[in-house]
């Protein structure tokens, strides 16, 4: 279920990678809402004109410069949503990258497993730990981070699953951040602040080559829900839509 929104008190998120895909559409979800999104993204251009699409379709959007991997980018962000909203209601981590192919652990470029980690896990850490100031000043703060199944270590030693290729790099870095989310999720027991993983499924977009089975509007939905999520929600769990994902 979500919360209703005032008009005098919108509530607040911030998406990063919100410029295109599965990112754009949780912002464009919550907007719809009644949500103030703050779209962030790298590219100037491809960022202003998710804002401006946004806009148009009557959400109350702002463009937030964002490089999960700079720590002077991520404090910059963090100060200009203080400086435009006060608070932060929700936030939302969908940045991300596969790291590229080849991905077979025998022969990877360690490089491109450190590329991946550092997107993927780091800068989730880091853009979350620079915006918490501003989620404890939510009455009911959320945070998501947009995982995926093939993650989950349950379904990758299950014979028959359905796993995605061989990829040293991209399914560990998914592993790592739904550790990372129960760590967070640990810490912050005592607060009101709610933090889950979301698997959007097997979306179109080009992180895969547009090879995906789903709509970015349906890979969106675990997150949306997970960030409106009523204060009795659950806090340091995995879902997709079809319910919660072993770890």
């Amino acid at each position: 279920m979500t919360e209703t929104n005032t008009v005098k008190h919108p509530k607040v998120a911030l998406v990063t990678g919100a410029n295109k895909g599965i990112g754009y559409e949780i912002a464009a979800g919550l907007g719809a809402l009644g949500w103030t999104v703050g779209v962030g993204a790298r590219d100037e251009e491809r960022r202003e004109a998710a804002v401006a699409k946004l806009r148009a379709a009557g959400a109350d959007a702002f463009g937030v410069p964002l490089d999960v991997t700079d720590d002077a980018s991520v404090t910059a962000a963090a100060r200009l949503v203080e400086e435009r909203t006060g608070r932060l209601d929700a936030l939302v981590n969908n940045a991300a990258i596969t790291g590229g192919h080849p991905q077979e652990p025998t022969t990877v470029d360690v490089d491109r497993v450190r590329a991946t980690v550092e997107t993927n896990v780091i800068g989730v850490i880091r853009v979350t730990n620079a915006l918490l100031p501003l989620l404890r000043r939510s009455p009911s703060p959320r945070i998501v981070n947009v995982s995926s199944s093939v993650g989950s270590l349950t379904l990758q030693t299950t014979p028959g699953a359905e796993t995605g290729p061989i990829s040293v790099a991209y399914s560990p870095s998914k592993t790592f951040l739904n550790a990372v989310t129960v760590q967070y999720a640990k810490e912050l027991a005592d607060t009101n602040i709610l933090i889950n993983a979301v698997c959007p499924g097997f979306t179109a977009t080009d992180l895969n080559g547009f090879r995906g089975t789903r709509t970015p509007q349906q890979g969106a939905t675990s997150a949306i829900r997970l960030a409106t999520v009523e204060d009795d929600g659950p806090t340091g769990r995995f879902f997709s839509d079809e319910g919660e994902i072993p770890w």
